[in-house]
């Protein structure tokens, strides 16, 4: 059995590099403690605790169209939606992925539980 540890993602808008090229497509792996505790340390975010999601996403994201490495300035470049894209991004594959809900069979009555993934986020 294999355990999936990156996943792929396509950005709503898209980051436009230097030269005006768009990178929309990209892949962020699970983070490990390290990548939550170790950015602590950056006084960049001793001063705007904010800025942590910055360092967490540019850790994590493996890929990002045809740019060679993903840093904080290429994270600080992304539009807003698509920042927030990538911090729910995060937080999908971070989690279990599935919410359990309660469910009632309209016909018999029975009480049951049902797990639902998270569409549109998690590609196997």
């Amino acid at each position: 059995m294999s355990f999936k540890t990156e996943y792929e993602f396509t950005l709503p808008k898209g980051y436009i590099d230097e030269n005006g090229n768009l990178h929309r497509n990209g892949a962020m792996r699970l983070a490990t403690a390290a990548d939550e505790i170790l950015p602590m340390k950056d006084p960049r975010v001793q001063q705007n605790p904010v800025y942590l999601s910055v360092i967490i996403l540019a850790r994590v994201i493996t890929k990002l169209g045809d740019l060679q490495a993903i840093n904080t300035n290429i994270i600080e470049g992304l539009f807003s939606s698509d920042f927030a894209y990538l911090q729910e991004f995060y937080n999908t594959i971070n989690s279990s992925g599935m919410t359990k809900l309660k469910a009632k069979c309209p016909k018999c009555g029975n009480i049951f539980e049902v797990e639902i993934g998270c569409p549109g986020y998690i590609k196997d």
